[in-house]
């Protein structure tokens, strides 16, 4: 329902129309976790509400029961008593140095202090972080009478900024670990901890002795502790949806799935409300360079993609000196579970692209990144596809591939296979967002390629002209009758057989026959 006046750290958007804002209510949450454990961390992607649900659980501990009327804490919550809170969040700035973020501690200590009216012992230099930190931890509880609560945002962000410098982030990973060692030997002083960042660093690294941190990333129960559900959208936000394509909104923003209730990143779906448009808005906060560098030198297939096989070990945990691509694009959140497969102590999960936000908008970039940052023309593409105009499709293709970058061939020892000129074909047609089916499955063998778009299906086969001499692309869609899938829809059947030269590094064949 909409409200006037908004309880804050409870309220999730502010200001969608002048007169209406809204919130969803995770108060619940909240106490069951502080009833149920000490110490959590919580992994997200950026901008899905990580602080806000920070803010929620420090109004509850200082007892502000007037902000949480009506919700779902009120009844179940003591009131009579309060608990001093230390709040520290890395979400502002860019630090780029080891003294940066010293400096950036001793601020965040300053400010606690002040705020629960304690001072620096005589004696304990503010360099001394560690120190300082353990020091503020023992006054907040011994002045208060009651056990103190530690609240830290945005645990791993000065190491993320710097990922991509594994020098300068193995400092901070340094800086940040003499910090976070200090809240095991102050376990006797500490009623409650609770950590967010985007990505789970190894203990080993980052956590050293901190092993009653209970991580709740993958706990189905708490799946939806960020994001809002489906249920949420069609109750809470019933008021905005009137005009926007309800399909679309769930297909566009929903998806993000920590083995429970599948959620919407709040970021985007709140932006579609404002502007009533479907653009990539949680997508172009922060382009992910350093990713697309990664699967550029990794030479990632890009298919591939929507289909990885992890290990729950390789999902949770990396270093800055040991990046697996998984991990950095789940934990990021360019990557979600779609499957998981579980025996005795041991889970795998089936990744795939969360939505057609994400979807769209990283193969748009790695295809950027092949041309010195040249968007290429997908609405083109659209066009073409609607008006079945394939000489103009093949015209569109092959100027893309010519104005890709020598360099690109020259590091990628791939280049030649066939692999590679898919990869580079489908990334192209992910960008459209349209419904694509890889190595889709038939009673003979797998069709490379399958696009359905607009009442009509799309057959594609590929060939490296130097690796296939014998037969052409078309030829072997029309041997394995592979058109025999799709005859039942009633719809134009495509058979496009495209043909590569790793020498032209270029299409040198493109047929359609149309059935």
């Amino acid at each position: 329902m909409p409200r006037k006046k908004l309880p804050i750290g409870i309220q999730t958007f502010r200001e969608i129309r002048e007169d209406n804002c809204y919130y969803v209510d995770k108060s619940g949450m909240a106490v069951d976790l502080i009833q149920t454990g000490k110490a959590y961390f919580l992994s997200r992607p950026r901008r899905f509400g990580k602080s806000l649900f920070l803010d929620t659980l420090k109004e509850l501990f200082e007892g502000n029961r007037a902000l949480f009327t009506g919700l779902a804490a009120e009844p179940v919550w003591d009131w009579s008593r309060k608990f001093p809170v230390i709040r520290v969040s890395f979400s502002d700035g860019v630090l780029q140095s080891r003294a940066q973020l010293d400096q950036r501690i001793r601020e965040l200590l300053r400010v606690n202090r002040e705020r629960l009216g304690l001072s620096l012992p005589a004696g304990l230099p503010e360099t001394d972080l560690a120190g300082s930190f353990a020091d503020l931890i023992r006054q907040a509880h011994q002045a208060s009478g009651q056990r103190a609560v530690v609240l830290i945002d945005e645990y791993d962000k000065p190491i993320l900024d710097n990922i991509d410098h594994s020098g300068v982030a193995a400092e901070l990973r340094d800086g940040l670990k003499n910090l976070y060692s200090v809240l095991k030997g102050s376990d006797e002083h500490l009623k409650f901890v609770f950590l967010t960042g985007v990505s789970k660093f190894s203990k080993v690294s980052l956590f050293s002795g901190l092993n009653n941190l209970t991580d709740i990333t993958l706990e189905e129960r708490y799946s939806a502790l960020c994001g809002y559900t489906d249920a949420d959208v069609d109750m809470v936000f019933a008021p905005e949806l009137p005009s926007l394509d309800r399909k679309l909104i769930r297909d566009w923003y929903n998806g993000y799935n920590w083995l429970g209730t599948p959620v919407y990143n709040p970021f985007g779906l709140l932006l579609l409300f404002r502007t009533r448009q479907f653009k990539a808005h949680w997508f172009e906060t922060g382009t992910p360079t350093f990713l697309i560098k990664l699967l550029r030198e990794r030479q990632q297939f890009t298919p591939d993609l929507s289909r990885i096989v992890a290990s729950e070990a390789l999902l949770s945990t990396f270093d800055v000196d040991n990046i697996p691509v998984e991990a950095l694009m789940f934990q990021a959140g360019y990557l979600t579970i779609a499957d998981v497969w579980q025996v005795p102590g041991r889970s795998e999960y089936t990744l795939k692209y969360p939505n057609l936000e994400v979807q769209t908008s990283l193969n748009d970039c790695l295809l950027q990144s092949l041309t010195d940052g040249r968007s290429p023309p997908v609405g083109k593409l659209y066009r073409l596809l609607q008006a079945q105009d394939f000489a103009g499709l093949k015209t569109l293709l092959h100027s893309f591939y010519a104005s890709i970058a020598n360099d690109w061939y020259r590091k990628n020892e791939l280049s030649g296979f066939e692999g590679y000129y898919a990869s580079i074909f489908y990334s192209y047609f992910a960008a459209l967002g349209v419904d694509i089916r890889l190595e889709d499955p038939t009673n003979f063998g797998r069709i490379d390629m399958t696009v359905l778009f607009a009442g009509q299906v799309f057959l594609f086969e590929f060939k490296v002209v130097e690796l296939n001499p014998a037969g052409s692309a078309l030829q072997q869609l029309k041997d394995m009758a592979y058109a025999d899938k799709y005859r039942a829809r009633a719809e134009p059947i495509h058979l496009i057989g495209v043909e590569f030269s790793k020498t032209s590094r270029n299409i040198v064949g493109f047929e359609v026959e149309t059935l």
